[in-house]
């Protein structure tokens, strides 16, 4: 199966701004990326793979910047329709579709990177996500700090050790 070549919509019009807020990290972060996962949605318009018959759905990751505010806010921009609807197999059109947008805030070797997916972007409502204080501080290792959106899911006597990020989109136009 050929590799499409994928394109950039020439004129995006769904301009989203992503807020990033951070609530009572112990400290600064290194460096604060972000990144937008797009997906085709109709699996349809892709061919089977020959020999195992799996559809291998076209995906593609693009950087967001985020820009500082303040200490606690960076602002990036995304648009849900960035990249071009088009017949790459000859199937049909494939619809580009947002899966997931994330920054990633990294801090020595640890990087904690709250998410939102696509219907919460759409929505446009503030998704927070919690961590545990201690994990900034333990980042001699290289690895993924999860974070959780449920509050309630630490234990009682942890939930004063925790600091939250969270993300909201707000649709601006083109």
């Amino acid at each position: 199966m050929k590799t499409p070549d994928i394109k950039q919509n020439p004129r995006p019009q769904q301009r989203y701004e992503l807020t990033l807020s951070i609530d009572g990290a112990p400290g600064p972060f290194d460096s604060i990326t972000g990144t937008v996962h797009y997906k085709v949605q109709n699996e349809r318009c892709v061919p089977a793979t020959p020999g195992s018959g799996a559809t291998l759905t076209p995906e593609r990751n693009v950087p967001i910047e985020f820009v500082r505010i303040n200490d606690h806010e960076y602002k990036g921009t995304l648009f849900v329709d960035l990249l071009q609807d088009e017949d790459y197999y000859g199937m049909g059109v494939c619809h580009w579709a947002v899966n997931t947008a994330w920054a990633t805030l990294k801090i020595k070797g640890v990087e904690f990177s709250p998410a939102m997916d696509s219907r919460e972007l759409l929505a446009q409502k503030p998704v927070p996500t919690y961590f545990v204080r201690s994990e900034y501080f333990n980042s001699s290792d290289e690895r993924t700090a999860f974070g959780t959106p449920n509050r309630a899911l630490f234990k009682p006597t942890t939930r004063t050790d925790i600091f939250s990020m969270t993300l909201t989109a707000r649709e601006t136009g083109p």
